[in-house]
């Protein structure tokens, strides 16, 4: 199943988001990116499948290989939901590059928050992702991230 930008920016290792959740794949593995483009921002679905979670500051996709979840910002759930605009409700059948949440890199930046964009297969092994773009490679909305297999090499 192939993973897609859930809106533009620059790739950023997993292990270099200052939250050691995240940095350590406790939730699963995974890469993020820096916003980058137009303000307000709209995060799309990065697979195709069911929206299991829509909260204002993150979303979960049940993709063909497992869920895939989309956090933009870190520790924006302080937020409240300020600066945040859920699209979607919980159970929509999504395709690629359907809108999920309208948000404010800009604004999460002036918040004293980090704007990374974490996306993660929860669950997984790291072995079973692959395909990664380089570190720092400026990717635009369904630019392909990652892929993840359901099981090693198929």
């Amino acid at each position: 199943m192939d993973v897609h930008a859930p809106q533009p920016g620059r790739v950023v290792p997993l292990g270099d988001v200052p939250d050691p959740v995240f940095a350590t794949a406790m939730v699963g593995p995974g890469v993020a990116l820096d916003p980058e483009g137009e303000d307000p921002a709209v995060a799309v679905s990065p697979v195709s499948g069911t929206l299991m979670v829509a909260k204002p500051h993150a979303f979960l996709v049940e993709g063909a290989a497992g869920p895939v979840l989309v956090h933009l910002g870190i520790d924006t759930i302080e937020l409240r939901g300020q600066g945040f605009e859920v699209l979607a409700p919980p159970g929509d059948q999504l395709e690629v590059g359907d809108p999920v949440v309208r948000w404010s890199p800009r604004a999460v930046t002036a918040s004293e928050r980090s704007p990374l964009v974490v996306v993660l297969a929860m669950g997984a092994p790291a072995g079973h992702l692959s395909s990664f773009p380089a570190d720092g490679a400026a990717l635009a909305a369904g630019d392909i991230l990652f892929t993840w297999e359901s099981a090693p090499g198929g």
